[in-house]
């Protein structure tokens, strides 16, 4: 049986293991994940975050020696694990110069990350960057139509000495219609009621599963500009943007904001992140409050649609947006795995319901 102790022995002797031996075959990445741009004085501001890394052939095979020594984990299971954990035991790449050009630029600028003095970021000692581009109205006009993207999507690639990545942004209008969605439990099937155990066979083994009905449910609002705010480690993108965007899912392209969880070993606060992240540990609420306030903050003008699930604080955390905010939500609308609509009806009022079959704890509706 699967085991969280397992997880975190394999997660920390591997990441140890593949420190020592970065030379022994490596994957020389930047990721620049999905965000959007709004409007201000200065222009288009475009929040940026870069993580610079190396995949490691030998972390990856030490992975898989371990899941095979687990009893009842299939092949299948094997592989999926090999695939979600790669960018947990990646190596951070520090004090990486990083710039971006955005694509078909006829002008062929390169562009840095700013923090909030002005200053130039490089990564960290995670190989983050977080930071802002800018772009004038008339730069950001020129990209739109050599993209030729009436959506208002750019692409972009992102290189340092060594690494390169693309990614994509969208400038997203002031006024209309935006989707704030939370991920697990919302669009994909992870069961967090059922106990970390199953969570953990569901984030990490077992093929991903849409939520019945969230596809079409999303489809809904074809002109909306979609988020993705998420309560898991930023570790899990590569993963879920393939299983929701990419050719397996169908869901709307959108912005992601996740929770940071830092892996470098010589860093005191990394093993608080990985305990935190394995033992489902209630710190969801005040993050996702701040990262859609955050949103909410920067599109004062638009409305909002929020959807989340009854599984953990989508519910209160809604709840104290719309009282933060209650000119721009919308409506809020709630998957109900634990049957809140009949126990606890006082949880969502206010809110529109989607049914769903309730979750128990310790049990999981796709066992065999």
């Amino acid at each position: 049986m699967f085991r969280i102790p397992a997880f975190i022995v394999m997660v920390c002797c591997v990441a140890w293991f593949g420190h020592s031996n970065v030379a022994c075959g490596a994957d020389e990445v930047v990721t620049i994940y999905p965000t959007y741009g709004y409007q201000s004085a200065a222009g288009w501001m475009i929040p940026v975050r870069l993580w610079v890394h190396e995949r490691r052939s030998v972390a990856n095979a030490a992975a898989r020696e371990i899941m095979v020594s687990i009893d009842d984990v299939s092949i299948e299971e094997i592989r999926n694990f090999q695939s979600r954990a790669a960018d947990f035991l990646a190596d951070s790449e520090s004090r990486e110069d990083v710039s971006l050009a955005f694509d078909r630029d006829p002008m062929k600028v390169q562009f840095h990350v700013i923090d909030s003095k002005g200053r130039t970021q490089n990564s960290d000692l995670n190989g983050l960057i977080e930071g802002t581009l800018t772009l004038s109205r008339d730069r950001a006009d020129s990209l739109l139509m050599a993209q030729e993207s009436p959506s208002g999507w750019l692409s972009l690639t992102v290189t340092s000495k060594g690494h390169s990545g693309t990614g994509r942004v969208r400038l997203i209008a002031p006024e209309g219609i935006s989707v704030i969605s939370d991920i697990d439990d919302t669009i994909k099937v992870t069961e967090i009621p059922a106990g970390p155990q199953v969570v953990m066979r569901n984030t990490f083994l077992r093929d991903y599963k849409a939520a019945p009905e969230m596809l079409a449910k999303c489809r809904d609002w074809p002109d909306a500009s979609f988020h993705y705010v998420s309560g898991g480690p930023w570790q899990m993108y590569g993963p879920l943007s393939e299983f929701l965007i990419g050719n397996k899912g169908g869901f709307p392209e959108g912005s992601f904001h996740m929770k940071s969880v830092r892996t470098n070993l010589f860093s005191n606060s990394s093993w608080k992140d990985l305990t935190d992240l394995v033992t489902n540990s209630e710190q969801t609420f005040g993050h996702k409050v701040a990262q859609i306030s955050v949103i909410l903050m920067h599109f004062p003008r638009r409305r909002f649609i929020l959807v989340g699930d009854s599984g953990e604080k989508d519910p209160e955390v809604y709840r104290a947006i719309r009282a933060k905010f209650p000119e721009q939500v919308q409506e809020i609308w709630i998957r109900d795995i634990v049957n809140d609509r009949e126990l606890r009806k006082d949880r969502l009022a206010g809110m529109r319901i989607i049914p769903a079959a309730t979750v128990q704890h310790g049990a999981s509706e796709f066992e065999e």
